[in-house]
């Protein structure tokens, strides 16, 4: 691996508030703008070396229309920032094999829009995540605590469950504060200490999250967490093979059907939703579609202004998600 070119920081990680073992060690920071400066086992996936990394990109307007910035890749001895303004479309395809490999699990907070970011501008199919906000509201189902509609946990109260991490993200807000002055702030170059701490910290912690996580993670969360993996990272990926061409839904585990309470089958569903109806669907203040939401156990997500705009995206069980299309068709018929 080349690191000549590369630009390295160490920034010292905060010792684990449960008085166990140090989060990390201090690990450097590689930015990364050639591919020879990735690891090859990263270039190179094999069943052979399978990893484990935490993941994360910045961006402009981050979807399908905005600009990817930066790639964040924590390994356990680093962080990568592949840089994609300097280092351009060919060192992006070069992580393609990566990213949509299923010997390299990606450890990430909410991938929806990254994933999305990456299917339109690189025509990268993002595979193999664990996302950490559907592992949160999958421990949290299986501790016995219910989770109101839209009570998705943000990355800043991950990091600060003492559970998980329990430490607190200031420069986060920081930066959310530049980004409203200044939507061009991750375009700028060369990056800034701040840019690359703030780029960092979004990924140092995920290993760490993920352990834990793990630990308490039954098997039929697990299966969930998969399944719903895949389904975020296709959620606004909607083309028009119906998403034949990305990897296939793993089906209910044997020993899970084999239980009185087996899970039902997962699905995505892509709702249509007709010219100025939208309106409708979500009702005054999010009320129409919180009604549906607090109906169906079922995830809704609407692309909304990022896009796609006349679409709503269902996840959840089969008879759950069928449930929230009628109900949603019906809001369309509404007369006021």
């Amino acid at each position: 691996m080349a690191s000549s070119s590369s630009h390295q920081t160490s920034i010292p990680l905060p010792p684990d508030p449960g008085g166990g073992k140090p989060l990390d060690h201090e690990v450097p920071i590689h930015v990364v703008t050639e591919s020879s400066q990735l690891p090859a086992e990263f270039l190179n996936p094999s069943a052979a070396k399978q990893l484990i990394i935490g993941f994360d990109c910045e961006g402009v307007d981050l979807c399908r229309h905005g600009t990817l910035c930066i790639m964040q890749l924590a390994f356990p001895d680093a962080i990568y920032l592949v840089d994609a303004i300097k280092g351009g479309e060919s060192l992006i395809q070069a992580c393609k094999p990566a990213l949509e490999s299923s010997h390299i699990t990606k450890v990430i907070h909410d991938c929806k829009r990254d994933s999305e970011a990456l299917f339109f501008q690189f025509g990268i199919k993002l595979h193999n995540v664990v996302d950490t906000q559907i592992a949160y509201s999958q421990i949290e189902e299986q501790e016995g605590r219910i989770r109101l509609p839209d009570d998705y946990i943000s990355f800043v109260g991950l990091l600060a469950d003492p559970r998980y991490c329990g430490v607190s993200y200031l420069e986060k807000e920081e930066v959310r504060v530049l980004l409203r002055q200044d939507p061009m702030f991750w375009t700028y170059r060369p990056l800034s200490e701040m840019m690359i701490r703030a780029a960092a910290d979004d990924v140092r912690f995920l290993l760490h999250i993920y352990y834990k996580m793990m630990e308490k993670l039954n098997q039929r969360s697990l299966w969930y967490l998969a399944v719903r993996g895949m389904f975020y990272c296709r959620c606004f990926c909607i083309n028009e093979n119906d998403y034949a061409d990305w990897p296939h839904i793993p089906p209910i585990p044997d020993n899970l059907i084999m239980e009185d309470t087996a899970p039902e089958e997962e699905i995505l569903s892509a709702l249509d939703v007709p010219p100025g109806k939208m309106g409708r669907v979500i009702g005054r203040r999010g009320a129409s579609i919180l009604s549906v939401k607090e109906s169906c156990n079922a995830e809704i997500f609407i692309g909304g202004a990022k896009g796609p705009p006349d679409k709503v995206f269902i996840v959840g069980p089969v008879k759950q998600v069928r449930k929230a299309e009628a109900m949603l068709r019906g809001k369309m018929l509404d007369i006021y």
